[in-house]
């Protein structure tokens, strides 16, 4: 069995956002898959101001829109720069046998997505 490396965990996070994304009706002006490379998504909608959001997969599936906040101040300054709003999206995913085993490829697996986090 393979285990999912970070960024194949960031990609399925990144899938089961851009889905959302998609259901609210937002279009996506611009995607970055790339780990640690933000914002994820930059989104326009006709007559809302452009939105960034950030997508971050974890192992924690209680709390997974817990995020560092002082890295979040200047990503803000970024945004404000660029008259956009900023949504952050914890996605958790999770063996789903055991949270303490890693999650494997084409192995069942628990997700935690609730909704996003305005930041601003």
């Amino acid at each position: 069995m393979k285990v999912l490396s970070a960024q194949e965990l960031h990609n399925l996070a990144m899938n089961v956002v851009g889905e959302k994304l998609t259901e609210m009706g937002y279009e996506f002006q611009a995607i970055n898959s790339q780990l640690k490379k933000h914002p994820q998504f930059v989104l326009y909608k006709e007559g809302e101001p452009t939105i960034f959001v950030l997508v971050k997969a974890t192992s924690n599936l209680q709390h997974p829109n817990e995020y560092d906040v002082l890295w979040m101040e200047t990503f803000k300054e970024h945004a404000i720069k660029n008259d956009a709003k900023v949504w952050f999206a914890g996605v958790g995913i999770a063996n789903a046998e055991s949270v303490d085993n890693p999650v494997f490829k084409d192995q069942p697996y628990y997700l935690a997505f609730e909704d996003f986090v305005e930041i601003l």
